[in-house]
């Protein structure tokens, strides 16, 4: 993806106001690793150190959980930007997401550009989503989140922040299209194995993950990967971390 000149894109209808427009400066770009493909979000590399990609921006309606903390939601974010996404974040916590707003600033005391829109955690009518203008919806709700804002179109995908595994986000997880999961503690680990049904090599596996590594699980899908983070990204969001 060039950064030699500003990315332009309409947006996905209207939301609280907005103007009708969004650009992307070359700055921002620079600072987020791109990604493998429409859809295919490149987060890092597999045991074998080839890319590993997840879609998060489908031509299906699609839940994502994101498990162990903010910083790993934060960078997913902020890939679904580099792709072209408008993100709605939904959240009790508006501050611990204002750097992906800051990130979309062009500088020179201009006003913020409307590709990230940061909410309370309440219904709101969603703009609609294409293949040209993907919708990422964030629900930072906790541990225990209600569903607010489902997906329910093509190319939106709803991604829930949880802070830790909860038995009552058990249906929540085990329904979602994909779960992106960091190190669990013991007994997050074995209540992992009764939602999901892992055999104990898998449960050791999520207990000793490294503070740089996540767990993709989805329908036949189990895969550990290292998170790949570039220097821009470091600036905008600090060091790779689990917690929040």
């Amino acid at each position: 993806m060039s950064t030699s000149q500003t990315r332009s894109r309409d947006t996905m209808g209207k939301v609280g106001g907005l103007a009708p427009e969004y650009l992307v400066s070359p700055e921002l770009l620079d600072a987020v690793s791109p990604s493998a493909e429409r859809g295919g979000t490149l987060i890092g590399s597999d045991p074998a150190n080839e890319p590993a990609s997840v879609s998060l921006l489908r031509p299906m309606p699609t839940r994502v959980v994101a498990l162990g903390g903010l910083y790993l939601a934060r960078q997913l974010a902020l890939r679904a930007l580099a792709a072209g996404a408008w993100v709605i974040i939904a959240t009790g916590r508006p501050q611990a997401w204002q750097a992906l707003a800051q990130a979309t600033t062009t500088g020179g005391g201009e006003r913020p550009l409307p590709v990230v829109s940061i909410r309370r955690l309440s219904p709101i009518e969603l703009p609609d989503s294409s293949e040209e203008n993907p919708l990422l919806v964030v629900h930072d709700g906790g541990a225990t989140p209600v569903e607010l804002l489902p997906p329910r179109t093509p190319w939106q995908t709803t991604m829930y922040v949880l802070p830790y595994l909860h038995p009552q986000a058990g249906s929540l997880a085990m329904n979602a299209d994909l779960v992106l999961i960091q190190r669990l503690q013991a007994a997050q680990a074995q209540l992992a194995a009764r939602i999901w049904r892992l055999n104990p090599a898998r449960v050791t596996e999520l207990s000793q993950l490294r503070d740089d590594h996540v767990l993709a699980l989805g329908r036949d899908l189990w895969v550990p990967i290292r998170l790949v983070t570039s220097e821009g990204e470091k600036q905008i969001l600090g060091p790779v971390r689990r917690g929040d």
